[in-house]
């Protein structure tokens, strides 16, 4: 497996809408895929999406929790759908923006439909953090980086003032008119 390079915010392939796949996969997506997995590993993050590493498709990998016995998901095509009217806010970073962090809203609870790279279904409900990572990933496929879901420009930070972040969160939090 091979690490790639991350493209940072302000590249186009950022910004552009990814192509979806057609199955059968070339092998040429299973690598991408393996190596995605090492470079988000090594990064290290808890997710990311094909045109991070330059490449303008509908995939994405996801391992919002470790473990020995835990694998990162690999999603071809992902479809997201909100599932209730829950939403939360929460602190996010990017690989493609390092160094900095935002509070972003997200829907609490979405339900993913995507394929494997076989080809297989999968449909899976996540809540939580592992809702905000797919949510997260899934933007990058429509050029959506999370500083485009802020509330308020004010809600981003730098790592070293990520204080003033959590600050700012509770205050969200005691706000019962938001």
């Amino acid at each position: 497996m091979t690490l790639l390079k991350i493209a940072a915010m302000g590249h186009p392939v950022l910004w552009a809408e990814a192509e979806p796949l057609t199955f059968p996969l070339a092998t040429e997506v299973r690598r991408l895929a393996a190596d995605m997995v090492a470079t988000m590993q090594d990064a290290p993050g808890v997710g990311l999406a094909a045109p991070q590493v330059y490449e303008p498709v509908r995939l994405i990998v996801v391992q919002p929790e470790r473990g020995p016995d835990i694998r990162p998901a690999v999603l071809v095509n992902p479809v997201l759908t909100p599932d209730g009217e829950a939403d939360s806010l929460g602190i996010e970073g990017c690989l493609s923006i390092p160094e900095w962090q935002g509070i972003v809203p997200r829907h609490h609870r979405v339900r993913c439909r995507a394929c494997d790279l076989d080809g297989e279904p999968i449909d899976l409900l996540a809540e939580g953090f592992h809702a905000r990572v797919l949510q997260h990933e899934v933007d990058h496929l429509d050029g959506i980086l999370y500083p485009m879901r802020l509330i308020d420009p004010r809600d981003v930070a730098h790592s070293s003032a990520q204080r003033h972040l959590l600050a700012r969160l509770e205050r969200y939090a005691g706000d019962a008119s938001r």
